[in-house]
């Protein structure tokens, strides 16, 4: 581990701690209804309870089911209809006012419209988690295309690549940054919208995941339960931006010298 990964966990855990304890002196000061702001031990306690008793595993299970469902359709059109817009430019003028009108458009306000159309299952989810990455997916995607050194593109047909051959063996490499960027942003959407929909509408007729869990803790006034549902998102968070998306840019971008280390 470098000295900067080092020294950026260090101030990491110091805040953490630091929170926890500003947390718990202002819950034991009794300032707020204990109810409604629990301790970090009562917090703590309900994170075991959900993995324990109240099935947590089977939740979360759920919801990554089907966030990795939507990720896999949303990321392929995303990547797909990106390349069609850099070798197409009537494509492109097309697909770019497409990207930036949709958006715009929160995909819970887009929920109505999918149950009317889908009902309210999986389907559904999936079509919401599939709006929410596509879009800053494609924006991502296509700015670093744009971006990229046109020597490069020019140096790509020089050796005979053309339409597909020539993303990926041009633009994908020169503008992976951008790739990473775009990752991120989709998840972070993705995941924000999976909870929110399950949230909204309970189950599904084939499982429940971990919005569903937080509605029921809310219906039963069980803020520690609440809060120990958001610990479990934060952690699945964490987990998918260092065990995935940090590892991926160490790998590439920083090893290509593409940003800095």
């Amino acid at each position: 581990m470098s000295n900067d990964l080092k020294t950026e966990l260090r101030d990491q855990i110091i805040f953490i701690v630091c929170f926890i304890a500003v947390w718990w002196i202002v819950a034991k000061m009794g300032i707020v209804n204990p109810k409604l702001f629990p301790t970090p031990g009562a917090i703590g306690q309900a994170f075991i309870t959900a993995f324990a008793k109240n099935g947590m595993i089977s939740f979360v299970g759920y919801s990554m089911g089907l966030i990795v469902r939507g990720l896999v359709i949303g990321i392929g059109l995303a990547f797909i209809c990106s390349a069609l817009a850099v070798v197409n430019r009537h494509f492109y003028a097309i697909y770019n006012l497409i990207v930036s009108i949709m958006d715009l458009l929160p995909g819970v306000a887009l929920l109505p419209l999918v149950i009317c159309w889908v009902g309210i299952g999986e389907a559904t989810i999936i079509i919401i988690i599939i709006h929410s990455i596509i879009w800053p997916m494609s924006r991502s995607l296509i700015d670093g295309f744009r971006a990229i050194p046109n020597i490069y593109v020019e140096s790509g047909r020089n050796i005979g690549l053309r339409g597909i051959r020539l993303v990926t063996g041009v633009y994908l490499p020169a503008a992976f940054a951008s790739v990473l960027s775009g990752l991120r942003v989709g998840w972070a959407r993705a995941w924000r919208g999976l909870i929110s929909v399950e949230m909204i509408f309970g189950t599904t007729g084939t499982g429940a995941g971990i919005g569903w869990y937080i509605l029921m803790r809310r219906v039963n006034y069980d803020i520690a339960g609440v809060f120990g549902a958001l610990i479990v998102i934060i952690i699945i968070g964490i987990i998918v931006e260092y065990g995935i998306f940090r590892v991926l840019e160490r790998n590439t971008v920083k090893k290509w010298g593409m940003t800095a280390q």
